[in-house]
Parts: C-alpha cells; sequence; structure tokens
C-alpha cells in the first residue's frame, strides 16, 4: 500500500521558452500557490488532465503488475476529488480515504513537456496537504508486505506525523516500509529529518542518482552509494538512461534500462514512480533483486513511451511477454 499525495495531473507540451519565461527551473517540482496556478493554467496550451500523483501513480503500476494494492490519499469532495477517486479504483486500487467537505479544494500538478520529453511540475497541494494520522488506516498498513511513503509529502508536518504513524504500525506487525526521495529540491528542504527517517524507519529506499548524491551531499555517485548501504537494508537508484543500481548488504546489482514500447520516449513523468512499483512488486512476489530491478525497468519504459504517468496496458502481461513475470 502507499500513501502520497493525490493529485490530478494537467499535461501540457509546450517550447522550452515557455518554461523559461514562466520562471521555472526545467526538470523540477516547484510547490505553488493558488494565484501561481490558476496563472500557469491560463498560460498552458491544450493540456490532457489524468488522476496522478507520484506514489499513487506507483500503487497503480503495482495494481497493473497484478498486486493486491492500497492508497491512503487525501482529496476534497468535489469534481476532481470525484474523477480521482473514480480512476484509482478503477485501476484496481483499494481507496477509502473520506473526501474532505470544507477546507482546500483537490489538488492538482501542472507539468510542462518540452520536446525533450523531460517534464517540469508545478505542484498545488490543495486538499492532499492536510492529510493527518487520522487518515491512517491502521488496518491497511498492518495487512500490506509494504508501506510505500511518497517524499513530496514530506513537506507537510501534519502528514509527517502520519508517516511516522504509518511506520511505526508497519514495523510493530512485522511488515518493511519503503520511501521515495521524489525530488532533488525535497531533498535539500529536508535533508536532515529524511536521513533521520531513513536510519530509523526505512527499508526500502529509491532514490535517482542526483538525489541520493544530493542526500549525501557528496558530488560522486561511488561515495553516496556506499553512503546508503548502511542506512537501509535494500536501495534501489535509477540511473536514467543507465538503467538501475540495487545495493543490498554486500551486493551491488547493476540492472541495464528496458526497450522502450515504440522506441520513443514521449514523456519521462511518472519514470521513477513506475520503477518503484516494479521493484516493489517483485519483492512481494519474492523474486530476487535483479528480477526485481527488471520489472521496474519494464514498468518505467512502458510509462515513458505515451503521455501521462500511468500505464496504458496491462504490465502482467507485458512482463510475461518479456519473460520477466
Amino acid at each position: 500500500m502507499a500513501i502520497g499525495n493525490a493529485l490530478v495531473d494537467v499535461l501540457s507540451t509546450e517550447a522550452e521558452e515557455f518554461v523559461t519565461a514562466h520562471g521555472m527551473v526545467k526538470g523540477s517540482m516547484d510547490l505553488i500557490d493558488t494565484a501561481r496556478a490558476e496563472t500557469l493554467y491560463s498560460a498552458m496550451g491544450p493540456g490532457v488532465e489524468i488522476s496522478g500523483g507520484s506514489a499513487a501513480n506507483t500503487i497503480a503500476g503495482v495494481a497493473s503488475l497484478g498486486s493486491t494494492s492500497a492508497y491512503i490519499g487525501r482529496v476534497s469532495q468535489d469534481q476532481l476529488g470525484t474523477v480521482y477517486t473514480h480512476d484509482l479504483r478503477a485501476a484496481g486500487v483499494r481507496f477509502e480515504t473520506a473526501p474532505a467537505t470544507d477546507g482546500l479544494p483537490t489538488g492538482r500538478c501542472l507539468i510542462i513537456v518540452t520536446p525533450d520529453a523531460e517534464r517540469t511540475l508545478n505542484t498545488y497541494l490543495g486538499a492532499s496537504s492536510e492529510l493527518t494520522a487520522d487518515d491512517v488506516d491502521g488496518e491497511l498498513v498492518r495487512g500490506a508486505a509494504y508501506t510505500y511513503l511518497e517524499g513530496y509529502l514530506w513537506d507537510s508536518p501534519a502528514a509527517q506525523e502520519a508517516y511516522k504513524l504509518a511506520a511505526e504500525i508497519a514495523h510493530g506487525a512485522g511488515k518493511k516500509v519503503a520511501l521515495t526521495l521524489s525530488d532533488g529540491f525535497v531533498v535539500d528542504r529536508h535533508r536532515d529529518t529524511f536521513l533521520e527517517l531513513i536510519e530509523g524507519s526505512v527499508d526500502v529506499l529509491f532514490a535517482n542518482d542526483v538525489e541520493i548524491q544530493m542526500l549525501y551531499e557528496v558530488d560522486d555517485f561511488d561515495t553516496a552509494i556506499a553512503r546508503v548501504r548502511n542506512h537501509c537494508e535494500l536501495a534501489a537508484v535509477t540511473r536514467g538512461p543507465d538503467g538501475s543500481v540495487l545495493l543490498s548488504g554486500d551486493d551491488v546489482i547493476t540492472v541495464p534500462v528496458e526497450p522502450i514500447p515504440g522506441g520513443t520516449v514521449v514523456d519521462t513523468t511518472g519514470a521513477g514512480d513506475l520503477y518503484a512499483a516494479g521493484v516493489l512488486h517483485g519483492l512481494v512476489q519474492g523474486r530476487d533483486l535483479r528480477t526485481c530491478g527488471r520489472l521496474g525497468g519494464l514498468a518505467a519504459a512502458e510509462v515513458i513511451s505515451h503521455l501521462g504517468a500511468r500505464p496504458q496496458v496491462s504490465l502482467a502481461e507485458s512482463a510475461a511477454t518479456a519473460g520477466i513475470a
């Protein structure tokens, strides 16, 4: 199961100049307020609206691979919240968090995709930022082999308490806790508390090469992964076109990328989310780490072959066809 920001993604393909003109840092995620959200939305060209949120994308990928999945996230009782709930349940994910009847509207992420397939995220958290420990369903956590926590939500102090409670419940039931660092800027904002969480509560850590180096404030990838191996049972680190590295104890497993359906990268939104989905599915199913990495690569390759951060085909069937299942 996963806990994270419940957001509706609004994706629009724009020229490089759009990113510069609106003061964005290409490839990053920026938290924005209501006024900024309205300004950017008005300036964007025709967009595609898809239910998203990093951890929700991951858990939808887990469901597509064939594992039982559930999600905790907060939406409002508005049109976007209704659509979001329907989409997640239709993906096969158990989602029962009660919608908010007052407060902020359902959150959304305005995603600018440039011609090189890079994505720049502008996130209005809305109701998702109001998730608290009261939203943590202890039954779901105790019943899950892994509870997956989204780094983006760490910006909310109330959500931090929810994460700590979920980790305590999971470990009390003999289950595992996974965390994704989510974004380099998030790491920079919360390095100390992230390290405290990782060392004390996280069994499986997901990151990309930039995030893991920022976490340990080093310029060398090998130095960063040498540090992380002492802080959790398993670290799965993506390296873009260079595949991924999985570290567990003395084992260092390098996994190349999987072929992209159609051969073309269309949109990198959700690549890390779906990589995590593949690895988590493999772990739940008792696969060896190399197979887990391949499942992650397969799921990531599928999602970057089209617009949007959720799989458009059955990942279970894709894995079977590729001989990875």
